[in-house]
């Protein structure tokens, strides 16, 4: 059974700011967390219950997993140079 993908309002900003060609790459792997929400290269952030990340290039996703609900929510997509300035 797949899971739901869900977009914070900024995440989807930060995709649609990227260059069309990065921006498609982005899309796809976020789409095959549906299918598989730890895929390999995934990391477990340090200090957060349940805030993952992929790697895409020098792009950065980040995500949290609801397996209750069967949800993945996206929280913020970047630079590796800027995503964790956020935190």
């Amino acid at each position: 059974m797949n899971y739901q993908i869900k977009f914070r309002a900024s995440a989807l900003k930060e995709i649609l700011s990227l260059p069309e060609k990065l921006s498609s790459r982005v899309q796809v792997a976020i789409e095959a967390l549906s299918e598989n929400p730890r895929p390999f290269g995934y990391i477990k952030l340090h200090g957060f219950e349940n805030l993952f990340r992929i790697r895409i290039g020098d792009i950065r996703v980040v995500y949290t997993i609801e397996e209750e609900i069967r949800i993945v929510e996206i929280r913020s997509v970047g630079n590796r140079r800027e995503i964790y300035r956020k935190r």
